[in-house]
């Protein structure tokens, strides 16, 4: 769990960018935006195989 203490004469905005950038760092937002609507085990593997077959393209 990410927290940030908002230090002595910081403005609001500082805190908020320090929280962000701590978010990120941890992946929270990742985890966040993965776990954020479910696939299908088929449809996971067709994504999967998908994303494979353009770079295998983009390589040749």
């Amino acid at each position: 769990m990410a927290f940030v203490k908002v230090r002595e004469n910081e403005n609001l905005d500082g805190a908020i960018k320090r929280f962000k950038r701590q978010c990120t760092k941890e992946g929270i937002i990742a985890d966040i935006k993965r776990k954020d609507e479910y696939l299908k085990p088929s449809v996971a593997r067709k994504k999967k195989a998908e994303q494979a077959k353009k770079r295998k393209n983009s390589r040749d």
